[in-house]
Formats: structure tokens, C-alpha cells, sequence
């Protein structure tokens, strides 16, 4: 009967062992999986703060021009610092148009500001934009 069973617990052994290695490699491969989402969703708020940083400096000049805010075009670049750089300069464009009511003149400005990581294109897995569209009344 000896003669029957030896070497049977070395096969458990070995089944056991690469069971093992199989869940440590899985285990690592999300985990890693895991550190690149939460660094890309930082990467996300930070272009959305950085593209906000562009909407409220546009905001100060149209709330600062007594008429048409005259540095209102397609293509401004905003320069951000910090941990915001990646994403500098910020460009905002702006359309203004009038509108009068009774005896008084409006401006409306249609202002978007595009963050974007420099240096990448769409399709890099390390790209990341936003985009913000607002109007703003004066």
C-alpha cells in the first residue's frame, strides 16, 4: 500500500504553488490596474480645474470691460502653474454679441475654455481634456 501513495503529496504541493502564484499575479495586475485609474481621475480633476482656471479669467474680464470686452476671440491662452502646468496653457475662445432691451445694451458671451495635457493626441492612453462651455451676461 506504501508503494501506491508516494509522491502524491509533492503533486498537491505543486498544484497549490502555482494556484498561488496565478492569485498573486492577478492580485498585482489589479492593483496596478487600480494605481492607473486613480491617476488618470486626477489627472481628469486637474484638467477641470485647469479649464475652470480659463472660464474665471475670462469671467473677470467680462465683468471688468464697461462695454464689449475687447480681448473677446477665438484662441486666448491662459498660462496655469502649479499642479495644473501639465495642462498649460488653457485655451478660451469667446463670442460676444449684443442685445438691446429697452434702453440698455447687453453683451452675452459665449466662452469655452479646452485643457488638454500638452504634447499628447487623442488616442494616448495618457491624453486627457476637458472642455467647458458657459455664458456669461453682461
Amino acid at each position: 500500500m506504501k508503494k501506491l501513495q508516494q509522491g502524491f503529496s509533492i503533486v498537491s504541493a505543486i498544484f497549490l504553488l502555482v494556484v498561488l502564484a496565478f492569485l498573486g499575479v492577478a492580485m498585482t495586475s489589479f492593483s496596478v490596474a487600480q494605481n492607473q485609474s486613480a491617476a488618470m481621475d486626477v489627472m481628469g480633476s486637474r484638467a477641470y480645474q485647469a479649464a475652470r482656471a480659463g472660464i474665471e479669467w475670462a469671467a473677470y474680464h467680462v465683468a471688468s470691460a464697461p462695454a464689449a470686452w475687447a480681448g473677446c476671440a477665438a484662441g486666448k491662452t491662459v498660462v496655469v502653474a502649479g499642479d495644473l502646468a501639465p495642462f498649460s496653457p488653457v485655451t478660451v475662445n469667446c463670442a460676444a454679441a449684443s442685445f438691446v432691451e429697452g434702453t440698455s445694451t447687453i453683451w452675452i458671451y459665449d466662452v469655452s475654455a479646452v485643457a488638454q495635457t500638452t504634447g499628447s493626441v487623442a488616442g494616448n492612453p495618457d491624453f486627457v481634456q476637458r472642455i467647458i462651455s458657459v455664458k456669461l451676461g453682461r
